[in-house]
């Protein structure tokens, strides 16, 4: 069972959030402990689901990426079965960064990287109108990304 979180787990917290390579001993130095009291409740903060994972963010366009399309799909039956399958399907799907279940006018929102407009249309056309259940999707082109994948504030 996850215990209370107490200043220093917090500070922790934000610390990796911010800066996922800082070493152990920087850690415990900036937090102001131990560097084996930091690295044990690093790892509590781990084991106990408070950091899922650490991973460097690519720059997109640096890598081919630079275009962002938001992507609402609307199911042509709304029972747990089809939203099953639609999860299972779409979870294969590489080019999608992120899928929610959201309420409203769609049933789903995607977020998605591509290279640009032709890459994108030849993926809507191949894969995404064929997922299960897909009867509608709408497309919102990125123009801007003024906030992208912000820190939590706690």
């Amino acid at each position: 069972m996850a215990g209370p979180l107490d200043r220093i787990d917090l500070k922790i917290l934000r610390l990796l959030q911010n800066s996922g390579r800082l070493s152990n001993a920087e850690l415990a130095e900036t937090v102001g402990v131990s560097p084996a009291t930091c690295h044990r409740r690093t790892q509590r903060l781990f084991d106990e689901g408070f950091i899922g994972e650490v991973r460097a963010m690519v720059a997109p366009r640096k890598v081919g990426k630079g275009a962002l399309v938001m992507v609402g799909v609307v199911l042509d039956r709304s029972t747990p079965e089809s939203f099953a399958a639609f999860e299972r399907a779409i979870a294969k799907l590489k080019f999608v960064l992120d899928c929610h279940l959201v309420a409203g006018d769609f049933d789903y929102f995607l977020k998605i990287r591509v290279g640009d407009m032709e890459d994108f249309n030849r993926i809507h056309g191949d894969q995404l109108i064929a997922l299960p259940g897909v009867r509608q999707t709408r497309t919102f082109f990125v123009m801007k990304e003024v906030v992208d994948n912000a820190p939590l504030d706690f």
